[in-house]
């Protein structure tokens, strides 16, 4: 049986870290807390469209064709009289469904290639890496529209499609920190004590990668989301009538676009409002989860600018010869 004061002190630190974590968030990235702040935005709003939402999103007011924002219908009409606001909420759920769902499956991916690629090496990694390579040759859009059309459209049509677009690329990511991590002293040791794989991989390396792991799935979200409005954009999304923010800005909306401009205009501010605000959140968790990974300061790079002040202070003060 395992000890309740082993299990309550684990459960302290976890607090501990993410609450640490959340303080560091506000105190150094401002840019980061304001990201976050809109990606829970995005949440909430995608869960609880249904309750939020003034109308159905595909609910028509046969006396409001294209009109403009008003009392009645805040951000317009469309040219079937649906409410714009309710379109757009209801687009937030697609875009939250279809973005942490895709962007999970990708992660999965790269966690799983990049883990058997990074350790074992030799033809392995080649072999895998030469697929990779293969598969990141061809444009990005025009794989997905292919693969489209040949599965089909649907929603978990785009979200098999999209994993497998952003799994592969980003492997390169957990195969690097994989290669990093196996030259450890206390992964040697394991091995030479006669540690199984399976154990040295699921009890040393995998918890290890947690960090870049949390990086990987952040930044892949706003891509995932932004793609997917591009195949709705295209014919190749999710088909009408459902809403999805990539739809409303193609279709109707570019026919009626200089006579009723709200029907592109906000469901393409929501979109670059979210993409922006969860980009920001993920490079500010990348900076203080690894500062490594690009340049940030994070913890230690504090600490260094302190060590770097009081050096500076010091030659100051000390006596020349």
């Amino acid at each position: 049986m395992s000890d309740p004061s082993s299990e309550t002190v684990a459960e302290k630190k976890e607090h501990s870290f993410l609450v640490n974590l959340l303080i560091r968030l506000v105190k150094e990235k401002p840019l980061g807390t304001v990201g976050g702040v809109i990606t829970l935005i995005l949440l909430f709003t995608g869960i609880f469209a249904d309750f939020i939402a003034p109308y159905g999103m595909n609910e028509t007011d046969t006396g409001h064709f294209l009109k403009p924002p008003s009392e009645i219908h805040w951000l317009g009409t469309d040219n079937l009289g649906r409410d714009i606001l309710s379109r757009v909420i209801y687009g937030a759920r697609v875009s939250v469904i279809i973005g942490l769902t895709a962007s999970a499956g990708a992660t999965l991916l790269s966690v799983i290639i990049g883990i058997l690629s990074g350790y074992y090496g030799g033809k392995f990694d080649l072999i895998m890496q030469r697929i990779v390579d293969a598969w990141m040759c061809f444009p990005g859009l025009i794989l997905l529209m292919v693969l489209m059309s040949v599965i089909g459209i649907g929603v978990w049509q785009i979200i098999i499609v999209l994993s497998l677009r952003w799994g592969f690329s980003g492997s390169r990511i957990i195969r690097g920190a994989v290669m990093s991590l196996k030259e450890n002293v206390y992964i040697q040791a394991g091995v030479a004590i006669g540690c199984s794989t399976n154990r040295i991989l699921l009890r040393h390396i995998l918890p290890n990668l947690m960090a870049p792991t949390i990086i990987l799935f952040t930044t892949r979200v706003p891509d995932i989301i932004i793609t997917e409005a591009a195949l709705s954009f295209l014919g190749f999304g999710i088909p009408p009538p459902t809403p999805t923010w990539g739809g409303m800005l193609s279709g109707s909306a570019r026919q009626y676009m200089m006579r009723a401009p709200w029907m592109v205009i906000w469901p393409g501010l929501a979109l670059s409002t979210v993409v922006y605000g969860i980009n920001m959140f993920g490079d500010a968790l990348r900076d203080l989860l690894d500062p490594k990974l690009r340049g940030g300061a994070g913890r230690y790079g504090i600490k260094a600018k302190g060590y770097a002040k009081r050096l500076a202070r010091f030659s100051k003060v000390s006596p020349t010869n």
